[in-house]
C-alpha cells in the first residue's frame, strides 16, 4: 500500500467540518501511515487535540514555539523548532478542512501560526481539501488565492456540493474521504515505478440492449480494474480507465471514460492505442449480442422465447492485431474461467499474444465476479506461471502492478529515466 509508511502532516484549521478529519486521520493511520497532526487555535475551538492524539498515537501540534523531543520526531535530532521538524519529516502535507482565512494565508506567504510556517518550509506536495461557507468560496478574493495556490503546485480538493452548516445548499462542503485520500496517494506515488508512463485500464461488465429496460450482461462488480486502475496512479501513471457500468464511485485522479456495450468498449480502446503506453484489459466483455434491439419494451407471451444472437468485436485480438510502433509497448489480458483454468489461461495467452495474462477462476465462491476478494494466476510468453494465494483485490491488483512495472523497464530500456527505481 502507497499509504505504509508514508510520513503525512494534517494541518486542521477551524471550520465545523474539522470533524471529518478525524475520519481523515483514523483511515491513514489504519493504512499504516505516520500522521503527524496540525491545529490552529481556531480548530481547538471546535475540537480538543485528544481524539487526533488517541488515532494518531502522537503529539498534536499547535504552538509554534514548541520545540519538538527526539521521542517526538526521531530523525531531527535531540530537539527541534516545530515547524522545521514537521516539514522535513513531511512527505505530504493535508490542509483539511482549509478555510478561507488559512488559504488566503498560504496564498500571501503569511506565517503567523504553525500551519502556515510548517508549509512554507516544507518541499513535500500540498493538498488543500476547502470547506466554507458558498459565498465565501465563490468569492472571486478567494477563487484568486485558491489560483495563486494551484499555479504553485497546490493540490485543490473540492468541495464537494451539497448542504452546508448554514442550512443553505451549495459548493463549500469538505470533499469526500475517498476523494482526499486518492489525492494523498496520487502525491505520495508521484515519482513511483511508472511515472509519466500513460496507462489505460478496462473494467466492469458490458451491457448489451435487449430493449429499452433489458439487456444481456454479467456479474463483474468492476472492482478489479478499479484497483487497477488506483493502482496504477499509485505508481505515478497518468491512468485512463474506460468503465463498463459499476456502482464504483469515480477515482481521483483517473481520467474516467464510461461506457455500455462492448462495441463503445471496442471503439474506446482502440481510439487510446497511440496514446497508451501499457493496456490492462480487465473488464468482463460480453461476447455475443442480441442481432436487433427492440425500440420498446417486450412483452411477456405464450410459448418459448427465441433470441438470436451474434459475436461481439473481440478487443484483445484486435489489439493484437492493431499494435504497431510498440503501441502499446505491454498488453495485459484477463481470463476468466469456470473450468480447465490453466490451461485455457494458456490458449489465451497464446492466442491473444499479450504480454501478461491473469486468470482466475470465476466459479469459486470466494474468488472473482461480485465479491471483494480474487485468487489468480500470473502467466508469461516464456512459460513462467505465479500462483497467487486469495487475497483482496486491491492486494491483487498491487502484485500485478509490480509485475507489471518489472516488464515495463525490461521492455522499455530507453524509457528508463520515465521509471523510478
Amino acid at each position: 500500500m502507497i499509504l505504509q509508511g508514508a510520513n503525512i502532516v494534517l494541518g486542521v484549521t477551524g471550520g465545523i467540518a474539522c470533524y471529518k478529519a478525524i475520519d481523515l486521520c483514523s483511515k491513514m493511520v489504519q493504512a499504516g501511515a505516520s500522521v503527524d497532526v496540525i491545529m490552529t487555535d481556531a480548530a481547538t475551538h471546535f475540537l480538543t487535540p485528544l481524539p487526533f492524539q488517541t488515532i494518531s498515537r502522537r503529539p498534536v501540534s499547535a504552538d509554534m514555539f514548541r520545540l519538538l523531543r527526539d521521542t517526538d520526531v526521531s530523525s531531527c535530532g535531540s530537539a527541534a523548532m516545530a515547524h522545521v521538524a514537521l516539514s522535513e519529516r513531511a512527505g505530504v502535507i493535508l490542509i483539511a478542512p482549509a478555510t478561507a482565512n488559512t488559504i488566503a494565508k498560504l496564498a500571501h506567504g503569511l506565517a503567523d501560526n504553525l500551519l502556515t510556517c510548517t508549509v512554507l518550509a516544507t518541499r513535500a506536495p500540498l493538498i488543500i481539501a476547502p470547506a466554507m461557507n458558498a459565498d465565501m468560496w465563490a468569492s472571486e478574493i478567494t477563487q484568486g488565492n485558491v489560483r495563486l495556490l494551484q499555479e504553485r503546485g497546490a493540490t485543490i480538493v473540492g468541495p464537494g456540493y451539497g448542504r452546508l452548516a448554514s442550512g443553505r445548499v451549495g459548493a463549500g462542503r469538505l470533499a469526500d474521504a475517498d476523494k482526499i485520500l486518492g489525492a494523498v496517494r496520487q502525491a505520495l506515488g508521484r515519482d513511483g515505478h511508472l511515472a509519466g508512463v500513460r496507462v489505460a485500464v478496462t473494467a466492469g461488465g458490458t451491457q448489451e440492449p435487449l430493449d429499452p429496460v433489458r439487456h444481456l450482461g454479467n456479474r463483474s462488480s468492476g472492482r478489479m480494474g478499479y484497483a487497477l486502475a488506483e493502482a496504477a496512479r499509485d505508481c505515478g501513471a497518468q491512468v485512463r480507465l474506460i468503465n463498463a457500468p459499476t456502482s464504483l464511485k469515480p477515482l481521483y485522479g483517473v481520467e474516467m471514460i464510461p461506457v455500455r456495450t462492448a462495441g463503445e468498449m471496442y471503439d474506446q480502446v482502440m481510439g487510446c492505442l497511440d496514446d497508451t503506453d501499457i493496456l490492462i484489459m480487465a473488464a468482463a466483455v460480453a461476447d455475443y449480442r442480441p442481432t436487433r434491439a427492440a425500440s420498446q419494451k417486450l412483452k411477456k407471451s405464450e410459448g418459448t422465447f427465441a433470441l438470436e444472437l451474434e459475436r461481439t468485436q473481440d478487443i484483445l485480438a484486435a489489439v493484437a492485431d492493431a499494435r504497431s510502433a510498440n503501441k502499446p509497448r505491454l498488453v495485459v489480458g484477463f481470463a476468466a474461467e469456470t473450468e480447465n483454468l490453466l490451461a485455457n489461461a494458456r490458449i489465451k495467452l497464446r492466442d491473444k499474444r499479450v504480454d501478461l495474462l491473469v486468470a482466475n477462476d470465476v466459479s469459486s465462491a470466494d474468488s472473482g465476479f461480485g465479491v471483494a476478494t480474487n485468487r489468480v494466476t500470473l502467466l508469461t510468453p516464456d512459460g513462467d506461471t505465479e500462483a497467487l494465494p486469495l487475497m483482496p483485490k486491491v492486494d491483487i491488483a498491487e502484485r500485478v502492478l509490480e509485475r507489471v512495472a518489472t516488464l515495463w523497464r525490461a521492455c522499455a530500456p530507453e524509457l528508463r529515466d520515465t521509471c523510478h527505481e
